[in-house]
């Protein structure tokens, strides 16, 4: 990037920094910031967009978020809500890309199903940063919190490699089409190999050197944030996929941290088990025993990595999107991307979460807070870079940007209201399951 370029940037930081309570207070959030900073850039000067440097700080930031999520959802929360995570993630998210790939085909029948599944999987992951106000209200249920921080911290995740196959696909032609797939599945399972491999020894060595005081405390987090770096290019250096492996490393750096204790009750049981806490928008739990705070404290310099390479790559998003849409925007891209946040992403959650005892007033709470963020930008740099530019091509692209703009604005500004309305609801109705606590959490 050039000198200018990085100098408004910082300049950007620093002003969004010094003004960030001020603007949360008027719903406008560091995405929009940012990305409106971007495009006000673009308009001013002209920056290069296929520069090698912008391609290196893509691939990291999504190897930092991937992990970061990952790292973030600890095992007790997943044991909690188990059966709620499960079907969100394992049967909707599945359904919302089934569901965005057929209405792809529909509203753009020049795009090929490879082109369809990348818009249908890259809108697919959610964002909690973009909808904060309502993962860290107290007013909202516990329950309902728990379960957006899961899910929002792990579909990214599980999206990743079905997006990356979907672009190779795209970009490969003819008969050699059929190879490029075959090439991304091993390169999958080399990446899930490598992330085990590296997450899960990090984080044991990490827990054994701290409990023997082998490791100081305030450099282990530098340890932790080189975890993904170590995964992604580890993975690329054996033929596997970096991004795979840095998600897996988190999931498995997270359970190894962690480890597992016996309770008083002679059980064995991971060592998050009687947290409950609150979520930050970057998806931390911050209060809870010790060895979740050893663990927050192992990820928190992640976690600002995290946020200073997530605005960079809205303020990149800024300056490819907005002239983008000028040129390419399409009532077909902007009817996917209004179904994208209504009926594509509502419509499997309630399906799914149809026995569960949720309310009605609860499935549309979750369905609609589903905002598309970083990751799905992440998708979208990726593919501009990779792609070759086509009339189809373009009109997905505009698509995915189109969708992530509404999202900003829409979820931003309805977060803090709806939670409000929501929580003043649950506190009245007093909804049983919404309400039901976990037998540790009762303890």
């Amino acid at each position: 990037m050039s000198a200018v370029a990085v100098t408004v940037f910082a300049a950007m930081v620093v002003v969004y920094v010094s003004v960030s309570a001020l603007l949360d207070r008027h719903a406008f959030s560091a995405p929009m910031f940012f990305a409106l900073g971007g495009a006000g850039l673009g308009l001013i000067r002209h920056v290069p967009t296929n520069e090698p440097g912008l391609k290196t700080l893509t691939e990291a930031t999504l190897a930092m978020i991937l992990f970061h999520d990952a790292a973030m959802v600890k095992p007790g929360q997943l044991r909690r809500d188990s059966g709620i995570s499960a079907r969100l993630l394992l049967l909707g998210l599945p359904l919302t890309i089934v569901a965005g790939v057929a209405t792809a085909h529909l509203l753009m029948p020049a795009a090929t199903i490879w082109a369809a599944l990348y818009l249908a999987s890259a809108l697919a992951p959610t964002d909690a940063g973009l909808g904060a106000a309502t993962v860290l209200n107290p007013v909202v249920p516990e329950r309902v919190r728990r379960v957006l921080n899961v899910e929002s911290g792990l579909n990214d995740g599980l999206s990743t490699p079905v997006v990356l196959l979907a672009i190779s696909a795209v970009a490969a032609t003819g008969a050699s089409q059929e190879h490029h797939v075959l090439a991304a599945l091993q390169e999958i399972v080399l990446g899930v190999g490598v992330g085990v491999l590296v997450g899960a020894s990090v984080g044991l060595l990490l827990r054994r050197a701290a409990a023997r005081d082998l490791a100081t405390p305030s450099l282990v987090p530098l340890a932790t944030v080189v975890v993904p770096l170590l995964a992604y290019y580890g993975a690329g250096d054996v033929g596997g996929n970096g991004f795979v492996a840095a998600f897996v490393s988190g999931t498995a750096f997270a359970a190894a941290h962690l480890g597992r204790r016996r309770t008083a009750s002679g059980r064995v049981g991971t060592d998050d088990a009687s947290t409950h806490g609150g979520r930050t928008p970057s998806g931390g739990t911050r209060h809870g025993g010790k060895d979740e705070e050893r663990h927050d404290a192992a990820t928190e310099l992640t976690e600002s990595i995290s946020a200073l390479l997530g605005y960079a790559v809205w303020a990149i998003f800024g300056l490819i999107a907005m002239p983008h849409l000028r040129e390419h925007l399409t009532w077909a891209a902007a009817a996917f991307a209004v179904l994208s946040l209504t009926v594509l992403r509502m419509g499997p959650v309630a399906l799914v979460l149809i026995g569960t005892g949720l309310r009605r007033r609860t499935v549309a709470f979750i369905g609609w807070f589903g905002p598309r963020g970083l990751a799905s930008v992440v998708f979208t740099l990726i593919a501009v870079e990779s792609l070759q530019v086509t009339p189809a091509v373009d009109a997905v692209l505009a698509a995915v940007e189109l969708t992530v703009l509404l999202s900003v604005v829409l979820h931003g500004a309805t977060a803090g209201p709806w939670a409000r309305a929501y929580g003043d609801w649950a506190s009245r109705v007093r909804p049983p399951v919404e309400l039901e606590l976990t037998r540790s959490e009762r303890a």
